[in-house]
């Protein structure tokens, strides 16, 4: 026998004689335990993945069509100045109030009706 079987048996029975005698059944199978799972990490050859797998999951790209650029009208300067001729119409112009009541606005406007008092209704007797 070489000394480092020697020098593994003695450890492992000083071990055994400290502890309870399960012990050492639990060590040599924890060892067991050990070398088969090694020896199956091992011989463990994971499948090929399938060439077209992704083909489903994943779509083709393709590039966005390209913009068109905008073109100019060919009299610009004939329609910038027909632009430029047009009298700007704001929209109370175009829609005049017509209920009866003068809606105004503004800060001065809303507090004067809040500090107005509220019409009491008359009780009837």
């Amino acid at each position: 026998m070489s000394l480092t079987v020697v020098r593994q048996a003695s450890s492992v029975a000083r071990a055994a004689s400290r502890s309870c005698a399960f012990s050492t059944s639990a060590i040599a199978r924890k060892d067991l335990v050990q070398e088969l799972y090694l020896k199956e990490l091992k011989a463990y050859k994971p499948a090929p993945a399938a060439k077209d797998a992704h083909l489903g999951a994943v779509k083709a790209y393709s590039l966005p069509p390209v913009p068109k650029p905008p073109t100019l009208p060919a009299d610009l300067a004939a329609e910038l100045s027909a632009y430029d001729a047009v009298e700007p119409v704001s929209a109370a112009a175009k829609d005049p109030v017509t209920s009866t009541e003068h809606v105004s606005t503004g800060a001065d406007t809303f507090l004067a009706f809040l500090e107005a008092d509220e019409p009491q209704e008359e009780k009837h007797h």
